[in-house]
Order: C-alpha cells, then sequence, then structure tokens
C-alpha cells in the first residue's frame, strides 16, 4: 500500500512554500504524482439597508486580483515543488473546500494546513476542514504550522474501536510502516476486557503489515486533552485520528477530540472519517 496520488490544497492568502515542499517531500518519498490545487470565491454583491445594491465594479476587482494571486501561487508551486516530480497545478474562481473536495477523487492523501485551527475562517477564501475530511472522503493530513518535513518517526494513533478510527488506521499505513516507534492510545476511564481487546486486535493487524506497536490505555476522564498531552510525552511527530462529526441542520458539530486536534496546529495530524 501507498500514497501514488497526492493533492496539496494552499490557502490563497497564507505563505505556501512551507507546505508545498512538505507535500513535495511526500510526493517524492512515495514517488508519487502530487497536484496543487487553490481557490477563492468572489464575495456577491448585496443589497444594502437603504435597498441599494453595492457597486458591481467591486465584483470585477475581486475577479481581477483572485486570478492574479492564482497565476501567483501556480508559479511558486511549480518552482518550490522543484524537479523530479509528475506535478499538476487546477485552480478556480470557487469555494476552496468546493475545489478541494472535488479534486480529492484524484488522490490518496489530502494535504492542507490548519492555520487557524477549528476556528471558523472566511469560507470564501480559507478552506474549511470540516467540510474536507467529511465530504472529501479520502485521508486528510493537516500540516503543522510552516513545517517543511513529515518525518512520522514517532506516530501516535489515538484509537477509539469507530468506524472512522478504524478507516484512519488502514489510511495511515504508508506511514506507519516507515515509522520508528508507533503507539496505539485509548483514554477512558473504564478499562473493560473489550477496550483492551480492541487495542490488542489493532496492534495485531499492524504488525501483519510489518508495523511494530504498542498498546496504551490512558486512564483519563477527558480524551482530548490526554490524547495531546501523551502525543507530546512521546514525542510524536504524527497523529493518526478519525474525525467525529454529525450535521445539526447545516452546520458540522465536531466531537472534543477532532476540534482539538484541528487546533494542534504544532503537530501533524492525519485524519480520516
Amino acid at each position: 500500500m501507498s500514497f501514488k496520488s497526492i493533492l496539496v490544497s494552499l490557502d490563497i492568502d497564507a505563505p505556501a512554500k512551507p507546505l508545498i515542499r512538505l507535500a513535495a517531500d511526500l510526493a517524492r518519498r512515495f514517488d508519487a504524482r502530487l497536484v496543487g490545487c487553490s481557490a477563492a470565491e468572489i464575495v456577491p454583491p448585496y443589497v444594502s439597508v437603504e435597498g441599494m445594491v453595492v457597486d458591481s465594479g467591486v465584483v470585477e476587482a475581486q475577479r481581477i486580483d483572485i486570478e492574479a494571486r492564482l497565476a501567483r501561487l501556480e508559479q511558486t508551486f511549480i518552482e518550490t515543488a522543484g524537479s523530479g516530480l509528475t506535478v499538476e497545478w487546477r485552480s478556480d474562481l470557487t469555494s476552496p473546500s468546493r475545489l478541494a473536495i472535488r479534486l480529492a477523487r484524484m488522490a490518496d492523501l489530502v494535504v492542507t494546513g490548519s492555520p487557524a485551527g477549528s476556528k471558523a475562517e472566511n469560507a470564501f477564501r480559507a478552506i474549511d476542514l470540516g467540510d474536507l475530511l467529511m465530504h472529501g472522503a479520502r485521508p486528510v493530513l493537516l500540516a503543522a504550522a510552516d513545517a517543511e518535513h513529515l518525518l512520522a518517526n514517532k506516530v501516535l494513533v489515538a484509537w477509539k474501536d469507530t468506524r472512522e478510527a478504524r478507516r484512519a488506521v488502514a489510511d495511515a499505513l504508508p506511514l506507519l510502516t516507515a515509522a520508528d516507534e508507533v503507539v496505539v492510545a485509548t483514554a477512558t476511564m473504564d478499562v473493560s476486557d473489550a477496550e483492551r481487546q480492541s487495542l490488542a486486535d489493532v496492534t495485531d493487524y499492524l504488525k501483519q503489515h510489518g508495523v511494530s506497536a504498542r498498546a496504551e490505555v490512558l486512564v483519563e476522564k477527558h480524551d482530548a486533552p490526554a490524547i495531546t498531552e501523551f502525543a507530546a510525552s512521546m514525542r510524536a511527530d504524527l497523529i493518526v485520528a478519525g474525525a467525529y462529526g454529525h450535521s445539526r441542520l447545516r452546520e458540522l458539530i465536531f466531537g472534543g477530540v477532532t476540534r482539538s486536534l484541528f487546533d494542534e496546529t504544532g503537530l501533524h495530524r492525519l485524519m480520516s472519517s
């Protein structure tokens, strides 16, 4: 199992080079195609409280600015990715989340940053992590802020016996098989035989794929801080976790661990839903 096609989604307003270098490094490691993408959506005209439509010239100015920024970003992507890679660029005047979700069909892995964590950003110009994870149907690597490489030597798997966590473990196998240390940990106040068996089954599964992993039970009331604190204690450079969320009306509501991992911008996080 390997990543043969990697999509990197770039924020039109954020520094792009560190994320491009990280994605390119991964693409070289796995001999994968690298697809870069970015988008921004024009804010439509609106009617003021006095009933007047805002000047449509503002819309045209937005379009010109976005197209110029995307052109510069494409050049930065090509130059920074460097030689020896099969690269492709996609951009559009649309929602960044919509474009990344659409292009996820091309990739085994989506790489993006999370400068604002779980906080809401400008949906017209920045990707929505929740939308990407819930609708992209691909594992998403949330890169640590300003990081240019992903070593993945020490990996923490945040385990719950759920569909999302099972998917994340399988999706992360290309990275887990190359890691020096893998810990599968669950946080709970009630350590049952079923939970211990669940951990044992996962570590056995990983061993069948050549991954030497050990299990840890974190006896904690609150699983979100327990996971991030344990990651710090073992000096993990990657956390693998399921992303848990549900829809309430048109809003995605995420659990504590998922929100906490969105905000943990000092660590690489590979998440699946």
